[in-house]
């Protein structure tokens, strides 16, 4: 039977503040085990390497919750919780990364580069940088989390990390929504054929908005429950965490597989025309056929 037990030496400190659910964590390790490996099959398969980031978030899920089972029996022993947190906290920001590379190739194959607030070619870059930087600044607070003394410090810090995540989601979101009213509108002054007419691009932006919606409102509630602090309601229950960050980032899984965006696969080329050399790419789809879409 598990029981809330104090770090050892320190009899009077606890790292947690409830006994961790096992049937909640029990379902949501399976649930996103199975959508994870679904996930994984698809990427293989249609050989769409990008989303490999989103897969490996879900493993993170994964590890997180089978640790939050051991910590039932286990509520004194740090190295445990540090990995159920971190693994939880920090999975979103694999996602985001698949996520953005989603966008780039989304625009280039129905060749709609002129139409985005930023140049395609440097959407990723720009992105995952700031993707990286939030995950940079959330892993360096998970030490600090786990020890008493600094474990304010650490919720500041994890604050600041997923205050940079929102940031850099809002901006995405924008930069899409940009992009998708000026290709409509475009479309609707010059009906033309082309690869907007085969490529499903508006799914995929409705797919990437509903991700990105899920995991800002995730993100958002992350914030609130650092600032309000660690003996607040929201760090005192277990509830808010399943409802607002678990439920989210499993619906945010199932949406991305669901819309498995395999046709936005791009391999770039460097083709040389009479003027000099340009970037070419090619859509490939879902069993590794492609066809050049921009041309020289």
């Amino acid at each position: 039977m598990g029981e809330l037990r104090p770090i050892p030496g320190r009899p009077n400190v606890y790292l947690w503040k409830y006994l961790p659910s096992i049937p909640a964590a029990a379902i949501f390790l399976v649930l996103f085990a199975v959508v994870t490996i679904f996930h994984l099959w698809r990427s293989v398969r249609a050989r769409v390497w990008f989303c490999i980031p989103f897969a490996i978030g879900g493993i993170f899920q994964v590890i997180g919750y089978a640790t939050r089972i051991y910590c039932y029996y286990n509520t004194e022993k740090i190295d445990s919780y540090a990995i159920q947190f971190s693994f939880i906290i920090l999975a979103p920001v694999f996602y985001a990364a698949s996520i953005y590379m989603v966008l780039r190739r989304l625009i280039h194959s129905i060749n709609g580069d002129r139409f985005s607030v930023v140049r395609a070619r440097w959407l990723t870059y720009i992105f995952v940088t700031g993707d990286i930087l939030a995950l940079t600044i959330q892993g360096s607070a998970v030490g600090l989390t786990t020890k008493p003394e600094s474990k304010k410090t650490g919720e500041k810090v994890i604050t600041i990390g997923l205050l940079v995540q929102i940031v850099i989601f809002a901006f995405f979101i924008y930069v899409s929504t940009i992009f998708h009213l000026r290709m409509n509108k475009d479309l609707k002054l010059n009906p033309r054929s082309g690869p907007h007419l085969t490529v499903p691009w508006k799914t995929g932006l409705y797919m990437l908005y509903g991700c990105s919606a899920l995991i800002m409102i995730r993100s958002v509630f992350r914030v609130v429950e650092y600032l309000m602090g660690v003996d607040a309601y929201l760090l005192s229950n277990e509830w808010p965490l399943y409802v607002f960050d678990t439920i989210l980032m499993f619906a945010t899984q199932v949406i991305f597989v669901a819309w498995f965006p395999d046709k936005f696969q791009v391999q770039e080329t460097t083709l040389k025309s009479t003027t000099g050399s340009e970037d070419g790419h090619m859509l490939v789809d879902g069993v590794g056929n492609g066809r050049n879409l921009v041309g020289p």
